[in-house]
C-alpha cells in the first residue's frame, strides 16, 4: 500500500510510514476521537428522546462565586458525579490510549493529574473576581501549563497523558454538536460573508508574509490557519494537513494565546471609548480575537456595558454577534482550510520532479476528526429541523447540546493545561521572530478590517441584533 506522512522524525521532519488501510479505524488518534465524540453525541440524544438528560455527569464547578464555601458545598454535594466523570473519561480514554500503543499504567496517573488539576482551574476561572479580569478557565489551564513546565518540570513519563491533539480533536467533534447547520442559516448571509471576507483575507496576509520572509511553507499555513479560524484548533488541524514539522503547531498556539490574551483587554476598552454600540462591539471581538474561550470572556465583559451613556444595545448582544462570527461564521472553515490545503500540499509542494502526485494522498492526510466536526453537526441539524429557533434553545440546547458543550469544555481545558505541560519557552525560542512578525501582521489586518466591516460595512445589522 503507498505512504502517508503521520508522523515525524527525530530532526523534526514528517516522515513516511505505511498507510494502515482499515486498521486506521482504531489505530490512528483522528479516528478514536470520532469515535468518541459521536459516541458521546449518541448518548446524549438517546437521553434526550427518553426524557432525560446527560446533564449529570457533564457537571461544571459553580460559577461566578465570591464565597469559598459555595464551593465546598458544591463539593460535597456531587463529589460522586465529578468521580463518576472522572472514571468516564478515563474508560474512553484508556481503552484508546492502550489502542494506540501508551501504556496506562503512565496514562491513568498523569491523567488523574491532570483532572485534579482541571477541577482546580474551574474553580479558580470561575471566580468572581477572576471572571472579572477575564481569566477564562482555558486561558488559566495554559498558564498554569507553562508555569510548571518551565519552571518545575515533570517526569517526562507523565508526557503519555498530556494527549494535546486528542484532546483538542475531540473537543473539535463536540464542537461539531454544538453548531448545527441551522445555525449557519439563521446567522443569516451577513455574518458568513463578514466572516468569510476576514478568514480569507487573514490568512492570505500571513502566508504571504511568511513565506516572504522565507519561512517553511508548512509553518507558513499553519500559522495562517491560526489567525484565520479558531486559534489553537486550526492551527493543529492545518499542521496535520500539510505535513508540518512537529515543533510548528506549538509556534502558532502560543501566538495565537499570547494576542488572543492582548485581544481580551483591548477590543473591550476601545470599543468602550468609542462608544459603540453592543452588538457591533461584539461583532469586532468576533472578527478579531483567536481562541474561543478568549473571546468569549471579551464579549461577556462589554456585554456589561451594555445600557451605560452612549452605549446603544442590550446585554447579550456582544455575545450573540460574537457567536456569529466566530464560533459559527469562522470556526466552520477549518474543515475547508484543511481540506484545501492538504491538497495544495500534496498536490504542489512535497512533488518532486518527473513524479505524479498521489489522489490517495490528500485522503491519508486530511485531518479525520474533521469529518466527526461534520457528522456531528449533521447530526444536530437533523434534530433542529423539528423544532424553530426559539424552540431549539429553549428545549434541545439546554438538555442535549449544553450538556455536550460542557464536555467540550472539559476536552479543551484538558487540551490547553497539555500544551502549557508540553510547551518549552527554549524550545520555541529557537523560531525567531519571523513568525512573531508574520502573526503579528495579520493580526493587524485582522483589526482593521473586522473593525471596518463591523462598525461601518454592516454597522446596522450588527446594530440591531435584539430587533
Amino acid at each position: 500500500m503507498s505512504n502517508t506522512q503521520d508522523s515525524w522524525n527525530e530532526s523534526g521532519e514528517p516522515q513516511k510510514v505505511r498507510s494502515m488501510g482499515w486498521k486506521e479505524l482504531y489505530l490512528k488518534e483522528d479516528w478514536w476521537a470520532i469515535w468518541l465524540g459521536l459516541g458521546i453525541v449518541a448518548v446524549a440524544y438517546l437521553f434526550f428522546i427518553n426524557g432525560s438528560s446527560i446533564k449529570w455527569i457533564s457537571i461544571l464547578p459553580p460559577g461566578k462565586w465570591t464565597d469559598f464555601s459555595v464551593v465546598t458545598q458544591h463539593f460535597a454535594g456531587h463529589i460522586t458525579q465529578y468521580i463518576a466523570q472522572f472514571v468516564m473519561w478515563s474508560v474512553i480514554f484508556g481503552i484508546s490510549i492502550r489502542a494506540l500503543g501508551f501504556k496506562l499504567s503512565e496514562f491513568y496517573p498523569s491523567f488523574l493529574f491532570i483532572y485534579i488539576c482541571s477541577i482546580i482551574i474551574f474553580v479558580v476561572g470561575q471566580n468572581k473576581t477572576v471572571v472579572n479580569l477575564n481569566l477564562e478557565p482555558p486561558l488559566l489551564a495554559l498558564l498554569l501549563g507553562l508555569i510548571i513546565s518551565n519552571l518545575i518540570g515533570l517526569p517526562k513519563w507523565m508526557d503519555t497523558g498530556f494527549r494535546v491533539e486528542y484532546y483538542i480533536k475531540t473537543g473539535i467533534v463536540l464542537l461539531g454538536a454544538t453548531l448545527p447547520f441551522t445555525l449557519i442559516v439563521w446567522a443569516g448571509p451577513t455574518a458568513i460573508l463578514q466572516a468569510s471576507i476576514v478568514s480569507i483575507t487573514t490568512f492570505g496576509v500571513i502566508y504571504f508574509t511568511a513565506t516572504k520572509m522565507g519561512i517553511d511553507r508548512r509553518l507558513a499555513a499553519t500559522l495562517g490557519a491560526g489567525g484565520a479560524v479558531c486559534g489553537v484548533s486550526g492551527a493543529i488541524a492545518i499542521a496535520g494537513a500539510v505535513g508540518a514539522k512537529k515543533e510548528h503547531a506549538p509556534i502558532a498556539i502560543t501566538l495565537v494565546i499570547v494576542w488572543a490574551i492582548v485581544m481580551i483587554f483591548v477590543l473591550p476598552l476601545v470599543s468602550k471609548s468609542m462608544q459603540l454600540p453592543v452588538g457591533v462591539a461584539g461583532a469586532w471581538i468576533g472578527t478579531s480575537e483567536f481562541a474561543d474561550a478568549a473571546g468569549f470572556a471579551a464579549a461577556n465583559t462589554y456585554d456589561g456595558y451594555a445600557g451605560q451613556p452612549g452605549i446603544a444595545g442590550n446585554a447579550g448582544d456582544a455575545v450573540q454577534a460574537f457567536t456569529l462570527m466566530k464560533v459559527v461564521g469562522r470556526d466552520v472553515w477549518i474543515g475547508i482550510w484543511a481540506f484545501v490545503l492538504a491538497i495544495v500540499a500534496t498536490t504542489r509542494w512535497e512533488v518532486k520532479a518527473g513524479t505524479k502526485p498521489n489522489p490517495a494522498e490528500i485522503w491519508w492526510r486530511f485531518p479525520k476528526f474533521v469529518i466527526g466536526f461534520l457528522l456531528a453537526s449533521i447530526i444536530v441539524t437533523l434534530i433542529a429541523t423539528h423544532y424553530g429557533q426559539a424552540d431549539f434553545k429553549k428545549t434541545v440546547v439546554p438538555e442535549m447540546v449544553g450538556p455536550i458543550k460542557d464536555l467540550r469544555t472539559w476536552a479543551f481545558i484538558f487540551c490547553f493545561f497539555s500544551i502549557g505541560l508540553t510547551t518549552r519557552f527554549r524550545e520555541l525560542a529557537n523560531a525567531g521572530m519571523k513568525p512573531f512578525i508574520a502573526f503579528t501582521s495579520g493580526v493587524v489586518v485582522n483589526v482593521i478590517l473586522g473593525f471596518v466591516l463591523s462598525t461601518i460595512v454592516f454597522a446596522s445589522y450588527w446594530s440591531n441584533m435584539s430587533h
